[in-house]
Order: C-alpha cells, then structure tokens, then sequence
C-alpha cells in the first residue's frame, strides 16, 4: 500500500478559476502562467485542462518542450527569453514566443538575422513572435522605459522578429491595492507606449493575478490586450490581505494524509525534535505521515491548523521530514487511518502559509515528488473528493 500523503487536483475548480479570469477580465486574451510544473499541480496536466486559455506561459525552453512533447500546440511564451544563442534554433523550430528583456538577447537575435540573411531570404512562416519587457519599476528584468523606444526600433529591423511586437511589463507592488506604486507603473507603461510610436497600436500585457482582480486599469479594455493569470488560476488570492474565497476562486489543490498513530502524552511529556513543545495535561497526540519530504513546510509553528475529518486541530512540536504531530484534545474520537488535510478543500493555503511565514505560491510550488498527484473533477457537498480519474 502506497504513501498516505497525496495531492489531490481538482480540475473542475481550476477550470472555475479561469472562467474568473475571463469575468474580470472580458476584453482581453489570457496567456495562463503554468510555469515551475504548474506551481506544482503538473505541467502538462494544468495545460491539458486549460484549453480555453489562449496561450501558455512558463518559465524555460525545458517547459516548452515538455510541453509540446505532451501534444500541447497552444502559444507558448517564454517569460525569462532564451538563455543562449543556441536556444533559438529550438524557438524556432517549437513555435516558441519569447520575451526579449536584455541586450545580449536583442544583440543575438540581429546577429542571427543577419547571419539568415546572407544565406537566403528567412521565411514568414518561422519568424519569432517577441514580447518586449520593460522596467516600470520592478527592477528585476526588463529595458529601461527611456530605451523602450530604440529597442523597439531595432526589434522591427530584425527580419527574423514577427512584425507584431507585444509590449510587457510586471507589477511590483499589486499584492497591496493600497499601494501607489501600480498607479505610477501603469502611467509610465503608457507613456512608453506613446513614445514608441507605432505605426499600429501595439499588443500590451501588464496584468498579472493581482492586476486582473484589483487594478482593472491594468486591463487596457481591448482585444489586443494579454493578462496573464497565475497563482489565481490555483485558487490562491493573490492579495496580502484577502484569501481565494473573497475573489470567488476555488482551491485546486488539497494536500492530504492520514493519521498513522494516536499516543496518549502525559502532562509534561515533551513531544518531537528538541523537546520545543511539552503537553500542558495528559492529552491525546497524533501523528500524521507528512512532513518537509513532502513540502509540508519545516517552518510551521505550532498552532498552525489542519483538519481531521474536518474538524480543526493544532500542529504541535516540530515539523520532521516525514511527520508532523497534532493536539487531538478537541478531536477525541481521532483514530489511526483517518484523514488529515494540509490545506486545501476547508483549510485555504494562504492561512497555512502565514503560520509559517511564507506565502502560498511557494507551498505550492513545494510538494515534491513523493506526493502522488491525484486527478479529478467536483467535490460533494460533504467536503469528500469524488475523483473519476487517478494519475500517478
């Protein structure tokens, strides 16, 4: 019999939660960012359940490919670029867009061009659709917005660049709605628009999760504007101070396990590593197959909840690799093989995360490889998973 702990992915709520998207969001094109294995849901199983996206974001050419070896023939864009010259050959050949953020990238794709067309004349049907990232404020990745201009200019000269060019940018600071930065972001965004000066209006993509369901200004209200939905599309709020449910997503994955024993402490008793947590009164203890093996973070400090068939109880002790121990004293009829849920389904990730002074998106991304994933459709109203199909 195999491992008690799993994950269980609801693809129903996933397919929700893109429908949320389009709700907020009603003029523009999705690219949904399934990058880092689907933030840790599955790569191609996220992409096979999103087919009403319009394209595919994630992170490297690895992904990509991963991606079209799956039979996914969506757009796919590469939001870090490419890495070496000798990664275009594959764009190319992968249908591959790509985000052009730095000079080195811009300097291989005209050397390529030029190279290209001293050979011959470069066909239509293999340029390279490009999304050019500028700084706003971010300061991570992308051109500064003075430079926006030339390099755009330098972009259009290369034959082997689409001739559509779709200006990008990232929100730094749109988890806080009450935050200025994002206003100044989207001013500035638009002022390097004007001063490209295209000879059509240009594709534009600025709205990440927090964008498309807090600064609507992100949106751009036309056809040829890209969100690109991320940690929402999971069931994650992507705000600091709200959790999924007030935005109307639904949790997709619930993480899972089962008690495995039932002791009964003795006031005093201290209990796991280090002795960092002793029972205030004789009281019953139960221990859960999860740990940090499994992505359960190391980091959760007692008091963080879980649920027993349901019911909420407390972490207690310390985190190990492959157990973590509960207060069962308001849980007494708790027994060995019942299940435990991490987070999920009745307990939101966000919460967890704070306990453990992270964020969801990394609890997420997180669960290793042990955890066998579980595929599956609707939930019943008694919180009970009906899943139709089961993958390893």
């Amino acid at each position: 019999m195999s491992r008690a702990a799993e994950a269980l992915i609801d693809l129903d709520a996933l397919k929700a939660n893109l429908e949320r998207v389009r709700l907020n969001a009603p003029d523009s094109r999705i690219v949904a960012v399934i990058k880092a294995n689907g933030y840790g849901h599955g790569l191609s199983r996220i992409a096979h359940a999103l087919t009403q996206a319009d394209a595919f974001a994630v992170a490297s050419i690895d992904e990509a490919l991963e991606l079209r070896n799956a039979g996914i023939d969506h757009p796919l864009l590469l939001l870090e670029g490419f890495f070496g010259d000798d990664e275009l050959a594959l764009v190319r050949q992968f249908r591959l867009s790509i985000v052009v953020h730095q000079e080195y990238q811009l300097q291989a794709l005209e050397q390529l061009s030029q190279s290209t067309a001293t050979g011959g004349s470069v066909d239509a049907g293999v340029t390279i659709p490009v999304w050019l990232k500028i700084d706003t404020g971010m300061h991570r990745l992308g051109f500064r917005p003075e430079q926006a201009a030339a390099v755009y200019v330098r972009l259009r000269q290369c034959p082997l660049v689409a001739p559509t060019i779709t200006l990008m940018t990232h929100l730094a600071n749109a988890d806080n709605r009450h935050d200025d930065k994002t206003a100044d972001q989207v001013e500035l965004f638009n002022q390097v628009e004007t001063a490209i000066a295209a000879p059509t209006e240009l594709p534009n993509s600025m709205a990440n999760s927090a964008g498309i369901l807090g600064w609507p200004q992100t949106h751009f209200n036309d056809h040829s504007t890209w969100v690109r939905p991320g940690i929402m599309l999971y069931g994650v709020s992507p705000f600091i101070d709200s959790s999924a449910a007030d935005h109307g997503l639904k949790p997709v994955m619930t993480l899972r396990s089962r008690l495995i024993a039932v002791n009964h402490c003795r006031a005093g008793d201290a209990v796991g590593y280090g002795g960092s947590w002793s029972c205030p009164e004789d009281m019953p203890v139960g221990v859960v197959a999860i740990g940090y093996g499994d992505g359960y973070p190391r980091a959760a400090a007692a008091a963080t909840p879980v649920l027993i068939n349901g019911q909420r109880v407390n972490l207690v002790g310390r985190v190990s690799m492959d157990m973590i121990t509960v207060d069962l004293r308001h849980c007494p009829k708790a027994a060995v093989g019942d299940e435990v849920v991490l987070w999920g389904n009745g307990l939101p990730v966000e919460e967890v995360a704070r306990h453990a002074g992270t964020i969801g998106y990394e609890l997420l991304c997180g669960v290793t490889g042990r955890v066998r994933r579980v595929t599956g459709g609707k939930q019943s109203v008694s919180g009970k998973h009906d899943y139709q199909s089961k993958t390893g």
